[in-house]
């Protein structure tokens, strides 16, 4: 077994303990997705991000991790690295974001996305907005972020959402998205 999947098999068992069932994402395709601008980190840097113009570029996958530098989430940032010469030729933008630990985000930019895409802060608000807080087994709030995947066109709207603490299937899921939104 490859280190992804053991990664991939190690999050989803500890997901499986915290998170109530597979989620669905509120913002479901066709709604517009809220504009936000927060600070991150590519490659080690620290960088603002703005939704609005990441979308003047092309489509955006906007994905929400619970925490740096835990097995899931380093799992598939390091799978979005690896892809991320696909999400480009596909015209897209790939932004991670999380309300867990966001002290780590420059560490977690330079060593698990391989700098290849940025990394950035989820405020309370941008939690609220796009329906991505992770619930105990109870359904009372943690301050963590679920783990979902937006597709968001050029115009700003949602073209694809899913939702699972699992990280496989966001990372080829996504890519289809933008690669059908490519083809348009």
């Amino acid at each position: 077994m490859n280190n992804f999947r053991k990664f991939a098999a190690a999050a989803f068992a500890a997901a499986s303990l915290v998170a109530v069932g597979p989620a669905v994402a509120e913002l479901a395709p066709g709604n517009h997705a809220p504009d936000f601008t927060t600070q991150g980190a590519r490659a080690g840097k620290p960088v603002t991000v703005n939704l609005a113009n990441a979308l003047k570029k092309g489509p955006v996958v906007l994905y929400f991790f619970p925490a740096a530098f835990t097995p899931g989430c380093n799992a598939e940032a390091h799978a979005f690295a690896e892809k991320m010469k696909d999400f480009t030729a596909a015209g897209a933008t790939v932004i991670g974001m999380t309300a867990g630990n966001t002290d780590q985000l420059e560490k977690f930019s330079a060593e698990k996305c391989a700098g290849q895409f940025t990394v950035a802060s989820a405020s309370p608000a941008v939690v609220k907005e796009y329906d991505v807080v992770l619930k105990k087994p109870d359904g009372s709030a943690t301050s963590y972020t679920n783990r979902t995947t937006y597709v968001i066109d050029r115009k700003g709207n949602i073209v694809d959402a899913y939702t699972n603490m699992s990280p496989i299937g966001h990372i080829s899921r996504s890519l289809a998205a933008v690669q059908k939104l490519h083809h348009k």
